[in-house]
Formats: C-alpha cells, structure tokens, sequence
C-alpha cells in the first residue's frame, strides 16, 4: 500500500512565494535599468504632485524603488530595488525587503521615494549597514491630504515618504519595517 506524502499548504505557498522573487544572479537587473527606471518614477511622480515636487527640490538625496513586489498568503513579504539619486544623478543601488504574517493573500506593486531633507538623514542610510525603516532618522508617510499642506517652512522632519502606483490586490500597505541595504551594481 502506498503512503501519501503531505506538504502543508503554507509551506508551498511559502516556497513558490520565495522561488517567485528571487531572481538569479545572472537575470539581475544592470545599472542601467534601475536608473533609468527610477528617474522615470521620480519625474513622473515630481510632474503630477506638487509636495513632491517642493521636497524634491529641497532633498539633499532621494531614494527611490520604483517598483517594489509584495505577496502573501498568510505568510507575505515583499521586495524591490532602487536608486539613490542626488540632484538628478545615480550615486547608489539599495535594496528593500520586508517579511509580515497574519491574515493576508494577494500580491500587490507600488513604488516609493523617500526624500533625505539633511544630510544626517543621508548618513545614517549607509552607516547602518542596513537601514530598517522606523528606526532612526524620523520619517513621514506623505498622503494626500498631508501634501497639499506641505510648504517651505513646513518641512521639519528628517525623511518624507511618498507610496505611487499602487497596483494588485492585497489589504493593507506600508514601509515600515522594510529593510533597506546598499548593494554593488
């Protein structure tokens, strides 16, 4: 008589999930693309919102991950690269990462730009060896309501925060506890 083997429905998902946004190193995307991926995000997000454009004009760095992947069923995490763009050129590749549990299923895309307005703010990303958002320099989620009221003389935090392009299905959205680390490209 043969036995049935039985895998925990999680445990595949989690595995697939895994298998699914890790590119091999040989598909990894060049310099090239990121940065010009990440420009285009910057330009069209500084074009249709005006804070962003006011904070982008006073940031002494922008981060920007022009598409980060989230997914999940019951356990989710999500992934994505980005640029560090200081007055309009590329000085530097990160990556995000986050892991979350509960009650969750979907998979959802959205990009974010993170405007460094001092030069501590700046610092404090690569001499963390690891920039876990939500520890360190304070960081504002900019919505909409918040960016109409956003002025010169308003500007008082360390980081602002923009989420654009949301696309997919998944409940819930955020950057804390995302993970961002330098990397060599």
């Amino acid at each position: 008589m043969m036995t049935r083997i039985r895998i925990p429905v999680t445990a595949l998902l989690l595995t697939l999930f895994a298998a699914a946004l890790s590119p091999p190193p040989a598909l990894a995307a060049s310099g090239s693309e990121p940065r010009r991926d990440a420009a285009a995000a910057l330009k069209s997000l500084t074009a249709q919102n005006s804070a962003a454009r006011l904070l982008n004009s006073k940031a002494v760095g922008v981060l920007v991950f022009p598409k980060i992947i989230k997914a999940g069923f019951m356990f989710g995490g999500q992934m994505g690269e980005g640029v560090l763009m200081k007055r309009g050129k590329a000085v530097g590749y990160y990556n995000s990462v986050a892991a979350s549990y509960g009650l969750q299923a979907g998979v959802q895309w959205f990009g974010y730009a993170l405007f460094f307005m001092n030069n501590e703010a700046l610092a404090y990303l690569d001499k963390s060896e690891g920039w876990e958002v939500g520890v360190g320099p304070s960081i504002v989620v900019v919505d909409q309501g918040m960016g109409k009221s956003i002025t010169s003389s308003t500007l008082t935090e360390d980081i602002y925060a923009f989420i654009f392009s949301q696309k997919g299905l998944m409940a819930g959205m955020g950057i804390q506890g995302s993970k961002i680390t330098k990397i060599d490209k």
